[in-house]
C-alpha cells in the first residue's frame, strides 16, 4: 500500500471540509491519554528536558559549518542551550537546487501521501513540541499544545489537500479535436503544474509552528523545495516538524533537502540575504509590518505575508453585559494579548450599551471588564495558565509604556506569580480610557496585553473607526457586539469591505482570538495586515503556474 492509499480517507475527507467549511479535526485537540495514550505527556516532556544543553540532532543535514542556537525560555529566563546546525544560504541554496527536479517530478499522489505521513509521525510527538512551545514562546501548556500540535497539523493537512485539489483541477491531457468542414485539426495537448521554484518559510516567536506549517506544506505539495527559516526565539518547535518531514522524505528516496531546517542567531541573522537570493521565488512571512512591505517589495518573488494589524471590538448593544465582559477579558488575557487576533481598540458610546434591563453606561462596563480580567488573572488556578508568560522583554516594556499614554489609566498592569516557574516573566493587562479624537495612539498596533477603551459619539462612529483602522492599518480579527439586525448587518458589511471578519456576540468558550482550519480564513489578504489568507486557493495556486504542450494527433 503507498502512503497516498494509507492516507487518501483523511485527504478525501480534508477535501470536502474545504468546500463543506464545516467542523472537521484529523487531529484530536485534547491531550487526553485517551487520545494520545497513558504515557505520551510524561515521555513528551522528558525528551524535550533531556535536548536542553545538547545538539539537536535528529535533522537530516550533515555537514554544518558550525553550530548555535540562542533560546531563551520565557518561563525561566534561562536559555535552553539547544544548539541547531548553522549552514551558509549558499550551502542551502545548492542543497535545494539538487532536491528540487526528483520532488517537482513526483505525482501530486506521492507528494500528498508523504506530507500526510509526516504529520502522523509529528502527532507522536505533539507533547515534545508543546513543551518545546512553553518555553520558546511563553504560551500556557493547554495552548502549547493545541496551537503548536494538532490545530498547526490541521492547518498543514488543510494546505495539503488545497494543494492537491488545485493540482488536479484540470486534466494531465486531452485529445483537441476541431471541424473545419472538411477535415478536423486534431492536437494531443498536455498540462504541467509548474513549481516556482525554492522556498522560503521565514517563522515568528510566538506562533513557531501555527504560523510556518502552512506555507511550509503549501509549498512542498505543490513540488517546490523548501527552506524554513524560524525566528531565532523559537526553533525547536518546528525543529521537530522538519525532522519528521525529513525522515519519510529519506525513507521514500527523496532528497531530504527537500525541506531544510535554516537556523540563525541574534547577532548573525540570513533573513534578508536568503529573501534576496535570486534563486528564491517564494517567501512566506509572520511578522513586523516593516519588514513584511520590505518583502513584498522585493522584486521577482511571489510573497504571502502575515503582518500587524489594529483589531477592534464594536460594541453597541449586549443581551447579558457580565457574560460579554467575561468573554472580551479572556480574549485580552489569553497568552497576555500576543496572538495575531488579539483586539485591542473597544469602541463604546459614551452614551452606553443597550441591555434588556437598560443602559449600561460606559463606566459600568469599564467596570465589569476590568473585573473580570482581575478575576481571572489573579486567580492562582487559573490566570498562570491562561496568560502563560510574556515572550520578549519588549512587550513588557511597551505594557509598562502604555501606563504613560496621555489617557485614563483604568487599570494597571502587574506580575502575577507562576507556581511552576517562580522566575516567569509575567503582565496582567493594561486598560485605557481614551478619547475618539487620540487617533494618534490607538491607531497602530500595540503587541501585548493592552487594551483601549475608546469613548465614541455613538455606534456609528464606532463602526466608521473600526473600518478606517482595518482600512488603513490592517486587521485579522473584529468583535462585535448588538442586539439589533439592522446594526448587526452595518458592522457586518462596513467591515466586510475592510476586509475583515467579524465575531458577533461571542459570550461562551469561543473566542474572536481563535481561528478554525477547514473553516476560517486566517486573514484575508484585503487590508494591510496581509496579503495572503490560509487557505483559499489562491494561497496555493500562487506557487506553481500551468504550461501547456501541444503536438498534431498521428
Amino acid at each position: 500500500m503507498s502512503l497516498f492509499q494509507k492516507h487518501e480517507p483523511v485527504i478525501t475527507k480534508a477535501i470536502e471540509a474545504l468546500h463543506a467549511r464545516t467542523f472537521f479535526a484529523a487531529f484530536a485537540e485534547q491531550p487526553s491519554p485517551a487520545n494520545y495514550g497513558e504515557t505520551a505527556d510524561a515521555e513528551g516532556q522528558t525528551k524535550f528536558n533531556t535536548q536542553l544543553g545538547k545538539k539537536f540532532e535528529d535533522l537530516k543535514q550533515p555537514k554544518s559549518e558550525t553550530w548555535g542556537g540562542q533560546e531563551e525560555s520565557p518561563y525561566t529566563q534561562e536559555l535552553l542551550g539547544v544548539s541547531y546546525p548553522l549552514f551558509s544560504v549558499n550551502t542551502l541554496i545548492e542543497n535545494a537546487k539538487k532536491a528540487f527536479t526528483p520532488w517537482r517530478k513526483s505525482s501530486a499522489q506521492d507528494r500528498a501521501g508523504i506530507l500526510t505521513e509526516s504529520l502522523d509521525r509529528a502527532k507522536k510527538r505533539f507533547f515534545e513540541i508543546a513543551y518545546a512551545t512553553m518555553h520558546t514562546t511563553g504560551q500556557g501548556y493547554m495552548m502549547a499544545f493545541q496551537a503548536s500540535g494538532p490545530h498547526a497539523a490541521d492547518r498543514a493537512l488543510e494546505a495539503i489537500a488545497a494543494g492537491y485539489e488545485e493540482l488536479n483541477r484540470f486534466p494531465a491531457q486531452a485529445k483537441w479535436d476541431k471541424p473545419m468542414g472538411k477535415f478536423n485539426i486534431q492536437l494531443n495537448k498536455e498540462w504541467r503544474a509548474v513549481p516556482k521554484g525554492i522556498s522560503v518559510v521565514i517563522g515568528c516567536s510566538t506562533f513557531p509552528t501555527w504560523n510556518s506549517v502552512t506555507g511550509i506544506y503549501g509549498s512542498l505539495m505543490t513540488g517546490n523545495p523548501v527552506i524554513v527559516k524560524p525566528h531565532p526565539g523559537a526553533i525547536l518547535p518546528i525543529a521537530i516538524f522538519v525532522a519528521e518531514i525529513q525522515n519519510v522524505l529519506a525513507e521514500n528516496n527523496f532528497d531530504p533537502n527537500c525541506c531544510q531546517l535554516a537556523v540563525d542567531t541574534f547577532d548573525k541573522m540570513i533573513t534578508k540575504e536568503l529573501a534576496e537570493h535570486p534563486d528564491v521565488k517564494l517567501i512566506d512571512f509572520t511578522g513586523n509590518s516593516a519588514f513584511g512591505s520590505y518583502l513584498e517589495a522585493l522584486p521577482g518573488k511571489t510573497v504571502f505575508t502575515e503582518k500587524t494589524g489594529v483589531n477592534s471590538v464594536i460594541i453597541d448593544s449586549v443581551e447579558d453585559g457580565d457574560k460579554a465582559a467575561a468573554n472580551l477579558a479572556f480574549s485580552v488575557n489569553l497568552y497576555s494579548g500576543q496572538m495575531c487576533t488579539a483586539p485591542q481598540n473597544f469602541y463604546i458610546p459614551e452614551t452606553g450599551i443597550g441591555s434588556p434591563t437598560g443602559k449600561i453606561s460606559f463606566d459600568d462596563f469599564a467596570q465589569k471588564f476590568i473585573t473580570q480580567i482581575n478575576s481571572l488573572a489573579n486567580n492562582p488556578k487559573a490566570g498562570p495558565y491562561v496568560l502563560g508568560a510574556v515572550q520578549n522583554k519588549k512587550t513588557r516594556d511597551r505594557v509598562m509604556e502604555t501606563e504613560k499614554l496621555p489617557g485614563k489609566v483604568l487599570l494597571k498592569s502587574h506580575a502575577i506569580e507562576n507556581p511552576q516557574f517562580k522566575n516567569a516573566r509575567t503582565a496582567t493587562p493594561v486598560v485605557i480610557e481614551l478619547e475618539a479624537n487620540k487617533k494618534e495612539i490607538y491607531s497602530k498596533e500595540l503587541f501585548g496585553p493592552i487594551a483601549l477603551l475608546i469613548k465614541t459619539k455613538n455606534t456609528d462612529q464606532s463602526i466608521d473607526l473600526a473600518q478606517e483602522m482595518a482600512q488603513q492599518h490592517g486587521a485579522i480579527s473584529c468583535g462585535a457586539y448588538t442586539t439589533n439586525q439592522v446594526v448587526r448587518e452595518k458592522i457586518a458589511d462596513a467591515m466586510a469591505m475592510a476586509a475583515t471578519p467579524v465575531s458577533f456576540n461571542l459570550t461562551g468558550a469561543i473566542y474572536m482570538n481563535q481561528n478554525a482550519a477547514f473553516s476560517d480564513f486566517h486573514v484575508t489578504g484585503g487590508n494591510p495586515s496581509g496579503n495572503a489568507s490560509f487557505t483559499n486557493p489562491e494561497y496555493v495556486t500562487k506557487r506553481f503556474t500551468w504550461v501547456g504542450h501541444r503536438e498534431p494527433v498521428k
